[in-house]
């Protein structure tokens, strides 16, 4: 299978075109940019003591190597879970030379990364855990009062709804721990009520480049 096309989105990183979801894994409009602001910063994650985030839809490693330049080696939980995984040529080829890319735990997940989405990938290097689960989201058994951040990060929920059902979204929410944060690009009116009826506080926050607002949700 041909491997998507790698698009240079204006703020200079690099994001991929998905021909199964028929969207880019990331923003046209900045990809590292939305990754920073929407999920890092407004999670409150680069500047958490001891943050465990919780990712749905790992992608192309962007709002993971996101975070890591943002923590500067500092302490980090990361857990994701990745349905559908890009190769590990399509990881290097977007990460490269971009923020984060050079931790060492980066080189680490290239080289381990499987051929076939089986099971789970466990890696630890220096501060940093990163485990990646390579699941349906819907079928997975997700931590309770676990994550301090929670990035929504599936395709649209016009072209990947199965993410952004009442029913994933109330799971999630149980995900976080008390004072957690989920945050997600979306900004859908149907999304937003979901998360509400879920437990979260939410509010709409200016969005990146490209975006007007984006969803903040805390679960109290």
């Amino acid at each position: 299978m041909q491997e998507p096309q790698v698009l240079v989105t204006p703020d200079g990183s690099r994001t991929a075109y998905s021909a199964r979801y028929g969207e880019t894994y990331g923003s046209r409009h900045g990809a590292a940019a939305q990754a920073g602001h929407v999920f890092v910063r407004g999670s409150g994650t680069d500047t958490h003591p001891a943050p465990q985030v919780l990712e749905v839809g790992f992608g192309l490693g962007v709002n993971f190597r996101a975070t890591l330049a943002a923590r500067a080696g500092q302490a980090l939980d990361y857990l994701a879970y990745e349905f559908d995984p890009a190769p590990a040529s399509l990881l290097a080829e977007v990460a490269q030379g971009e923020p984060g890319s050079d931790h060492p735990i980066w080189p680490l997940l290239l080289e381990s990364w499987p051929a076939q989405p089986t099971g789970e990938l466990r890696l630890e290097a220096g501060e940093v855990r990163l485990r990646v689960i390579f699941v349906d989201i819907r079928a997975a058994e997700l931590p309770q009062n676990w994550a301090t951040a929670l990035y929504l990060d599936g395709f649209s929920p016009a072209r990947n709804p199965e993410v952004w059902t009442p029913e994933l979204l109330l799971r999630l929410a149980r995900a976080l721990r008390g004072g957690g944060v989920l945050t997600t690009y979306s900004a859908a009116g149907h999304v937003r009520r979901a998360l509400q009826a879920a437990g979260l506080q939410v509010s709409r926050q200016p969005g990146p480049p490209g975006k007007r607002e984006y969803l903040r949700a805390v679960r109290p």
